[in-house]
């Protein structure tokens, strides 16, 4: 006989905390950007090289693009599966990143509800899966999770500073 009460395994209960923490910094970036008035959008932040708003969400779209690719690739593909960097400033550059920013928000959120759906079915042990970064070497899943969690957060202080 069987107890009707199984003692919950932490780490599943880890995997969804950390899991809720990557959708409300998501939530956090989208809330922040999207209060943005068309007079936010181009403040200078105080470092002189720093990026403006507009800036922010559009690299916050070209690097959840990235983002969506390595998740899947670490889940579909063998251990050691390519996961390719980019150099930030030159798409900047090439990208125009002084473009209107609807588009680059909605991207951000359909690319991070869409990898939400996937971590809502991943386990404990595939946090585990690695791949191979062109730039940094062996990235496990649990290593994209932490990443692109900080990822928006870190992106929605960056707002509020130059907005300051």
């Amino acid at each position: 006989m069987t107890s009707s009460t199984e003692t919950p395994d932490p780490r599943t209960e880890q995997l969804a905390r950390r899991i809720e923490a990557y959708r409300s910094a998501t939530q956090e970036f989208l809330d922040v950007a999207g209060s943005l008035g068309p007079d936010d959008l181009d403040r200078r932040p105080a470092e002189p090289e720093g990026w403006t708003p507009r800036m922010v969400i559009h690299h916050m779209a070209d690097s959840e693009t990235n983002s969506y690719v390595r998740l899947r690739r670490l889940l579909a593909e063998p251990a050691g599966a390519a996961i390719h960097g980019y150099d930030e400033e030159l798409w900047a550059r090439e990208l125009h990143y002084d473009r209107p920013v609807e588009l680059s928000l909605a991207v951000v959120g359909a690319v991070r509800a869409s990898s939400a759906e996937i971590l809502d079915r991943i386990t404990p042990l595939d946090l585990a899966r690695t791949g191979v970064h062109s730039d940094s070497g062996s990235y496990a899943l649990a290593d994209w999770l932490e990443i692109y969690t900080d990822h928006a957060a870190d992106h929605a202080e960056q707002i509020r500073a130059a907005l300051r």
